[in-house]
Order: C-alpha cells, then sequence, then structure tokens
C-alpha cells in the first residue's frame, strides 16, 4: 500500500476549532525540558545533514488524516488560518545506543510531518504523515513496530564552505514508490529571513524544531502510536531553496510541484545530536 493511512472523514469528527497559537510569544527559556536519562535500547545519533523545509496549507486536507485527539498548530496569514507542514531530511550516522557501547550504524532519511497540539496533555508535537528510510534496517520500525515507514534510496551530495558553518550546496534525491523528493538548497541567504504567522524569529523556531514526540497510525493494526526525541537548541540556521520536489506532499493535495518552490521557511544546519527513546509506545 503506498499512501499515508487516513483518519475519519471530516463529517465524521468531532468540531474542534483550530488551535489559535498562545505560543506566538513562546520562548525557549520558558520551556526547558532537561535531558531524560537513558536506558535499555534508547538510542543517540548525530543528525547529519539535517534540513526542515516547510510549507503553510490549507487546514482542510490535513483534517482527515489527523485523529480527533490532535488540533492543528495553525498560523494566520494574510488573514487565513494556516496549518504547517514540514519535510525533514538527514543522514542519520553514529545510531547506537546511548547507554552500552554498541555498534553504531549510517541510514539516510526523510520524515514529512504536520504540526499538531496534544488535546490530551496540550502538548505541541508532530503528526508523522510517513517516513522514507534507505537502511537494511528497515524490517525493524516497519514491520516489529508498525511505524509508517517506507523504503527508500537516498544520496546527499553537500559540501561547507572551509569555515564549516555555510553550505556552499546542498542537493538531496531520494527514490521511493511511497515518495520520492528531491532537494537543492543554498546559503548564506541575501536577505534576512521572514517567518509569516509568527511575531519574530524565535516562537517560529520553538514551534518548527522543538516537538519532542511524534505520534503516527500503526500500519497494521490502525492503533495510535508514538515516540519521543530529546535534543538541545537546534542550532539551525536558514537557507535558501532552489528547487524542491515532494511527491507525498503533491499526491495528498497538501502542496503542488509548483507551490513547492515558495516555502513558508527552511533550515538547516550541519549535525544536530539527538536522543530517541526506543521502543515506540501503542496509545490505543
Amino acid at each position: 500500500m503506498h499512501d499515508v493511512e487516513r483518519g475519519p472523514a471530516p463529517a465524521e469528527r468531532s468540531a474542534v476549532p483550530l488551535a489559535r497559537d498562545p505560543g506566538q510569544t513562546l520562548r525557549f527559556a520558558d520551556h526547558w525540558v532537561p535531558p531524560t536519562p537513558v536506558s535499555g535500547i534508547n538510542v543517540q545519533c548525530r543528525l547529519r545533514h539535517f534540513a526542515i523545509v516547510s510549507y503553510a496549507v490549507d487546514p482542510e486536507p490535513l483534517r482527515g488524516l489527523i485523529p480527533p485527539r490532535f488540533r492543528l498548530d495553525t498560523v494566520r496569514i494574510d488573514g487565513r488560518d494556516q496549518a504547517l507542514v514540514s519535510a525533514v531530511p538527514f543522514l542519520n550516522v553514529d545510531f547506537g545506543l546511548a547507554a552500552y557501547p554498541s555498534p553504531t550504524l549510517e541510514m539516510a532519511q526523510v520524515d514529512y510531518r504536520a504540526y499538531v497540539i496534544d488535546q490530551h496533555s496540550g502538548e505541541r508535537a508532530v503528526w508523522f504523515l510517513g517516513t522514507t528510510l534507505d537502511s537494511w534496517t528497515l524490517p525493524l520500525p516497519r514491520y516489529l513496530w508498525q511505524q509508517p515507514w517506507h523504503p527508500a534510496r537516498t544520496r546527499f551530495d553537500c559540501e561547507l564552505e572551509p569555515g564549516g558553518q555555510f553550505y556552499r550546496h546542498y542537493r538531496m534525491h531520494s527514490a521511493s514508490a511511497w515518495g520520492s523528493a528531491e532537494l537543492s538548497l543554498r546559503q548564506p541567504v541575501q536577505q534576512a529571513p521572514t517567518y509569516p504567522g509568527f511575531a519574530d524569529e524565535e516562537p517560529a523556531l520553538f514551534c518548527l524544531t522543538r516537538p519532542l514526540v511524534g505520534f503516527y497510525h500503526r500500519l497494521r493494526d490502525r492503533r495510535l502510536g508514538a515516540y519521543r526525541v530529546w535534543h538541545d537548541r537546534l542550532a539551525v540556521q536558514p537557507a535558501e531553496l532552489l528547487s524542491a520536489r515532494f511527491a507525498l506532499f503533491d499526491r495528498l493535495g497538501l502542496v503542488n510541484y509548483a507551490r513547492q518552490q515558495f516555502p513558508h521557511s527552511v533550515l538547516v544546519h550541519p549535525i544536530n545530536v539527538f536522543t530517541v527513546f526506543l521502543p515506540p509506545t501503542r496509545l490505543e
């Protein structure tokens, strides 16, 4: 099956108002989450060539994809409520157990997600539309944990400037029957970045980079699954989009290929350290 698992049709869902974001004044210092002790099969990894390419979209097509437990975390742009979705490519390196010495893995990954608020906890979160993974380990998350992960062949062609702060070029290509992708970026940007719908940069970065929990529909039993991560504040920098082609966003009617050339924002950083708390949990 090569499609995103859908929730109830809009007519079947309870009338939940869109989230008017009290987080326009969100600050990282006010919502600091300390590191959680690691144990068992918790994983620590470094995410190289980490990028977040975000789009402001009409909320209506997303409502049928997301369970009633969540409401869309929206912003107001040009007088309209808009939801946010992101494609997040990265090369996962040094992927190994956080608590014990272990062999490490390297794998290329692209996450596709929408920004939501969990109405049970009030926590900002992401809803995973799906993920592509280029690794022989794919059967573990896909079949054992029932995560909506799909096979891909993904390559990065990236080069940093001598100082290591900016990319001379950033290119990513992912071939997948479920969701192919192409991305080309450049830095530094010629103009100061803007974040439509946000009062200033910090609340935008908080909303786009700080969710520490992701939810999804399990592939086989359709129950709700979740997993958590932890990372320090990400030192992302703006980048300029040269071209993008995300098949999933076009197929779902969220952002067609023409509109994909005009993102809400583009953020990138050469490498970040993440802790992933495994195994995922089944919530319902």
